[in-house]
């Protein structure tokens, strides 16, 4: 894919356990010859886990992409009026965001920078991993597949046995869902198998 001459925006938000997943998606954007500016939520901009410190995973982002993190709401508005970015991918996009988005909510930096995109008619593609995707988020998932200039990375789930509810798009595809997206059309097909029962 060639990525020369277009801006990605890349929003992470808190599913701190596929912040590994994801770098390397990053880094296949800068390869392939994007300018892609980081866009992290609260959660990641204050939270340690198990899976890394905040600083650690802000210091990446930079390092891979070589701009600054966009971390407020106020510094997220400007891509808006600016028509800054081509495409704009969450991911991972938790839950908590999809409800919001689903919902017409903005009170953080990822937030704000969707709906810039969105008043654009510009594509957004959302990598879904969250616990409750086939629960009270299944609506909010619902809402947003219908949603104009809404894209989602193939998901399905990812451990049917112990999390039904469980939905995780697959990560590595999501150059491909943006590529298909600034096209005007869903990387097919979207609900894939992750999960292979014995």
């Amino acid at each position: 894919m060639n990525w020369r001459g277009k801006t990605v925006g890349y929003a992470i938000t808190g599913s701190h356990c596929t912040f590994e997943e994801v770098m390397p998606v990053i880094q296949r954007f800068m390869d392939e010859g994007a300018r892609v500016i980081p866009i992290i939520s609260s959660s990641v901009q204050t939270t340690d886990t198990r899976f890394g410190t905040s600083q650690s995973w802000q210091k990446q982002l930079k390092d891979i992409t070589g701009n600054d993190i966009i971390s407020t709401i106020v510094e997220a508005e400007p891509l808006g009026p600016s028509r800054l970015l081509d495409v704009l991918v969450i991911a991972p996009c938790t839950g908590n965001t999809t409800s919001k988005l689903a919902n017409a909510m903005t009170d953080s930096p990822v937030l704000m920078a969707a709906k810039a995109q969105l008043r654009n008619s510009r594509p957004l593609v959302l990598a879904i991993s969250t616990n409750d995707g086939l629960g009270f988020n299944a609506a909010n998932i619902a809402k947003l597949l219908v949603a104009k200039s809404v894209y989602f990375v193939p998901f399905g789930q990812d451990n049917p046995e112990q999390k039904p509810n469980s939905l995780v798009a697959q990560m590595e595809l999501i150059p491909e869902t943006c590529y298909a997206a600034l096209e005007g059309r869903q990387l097919q097909p979207m609900i894939i198998q992750r999960y292979h029962t014995v």
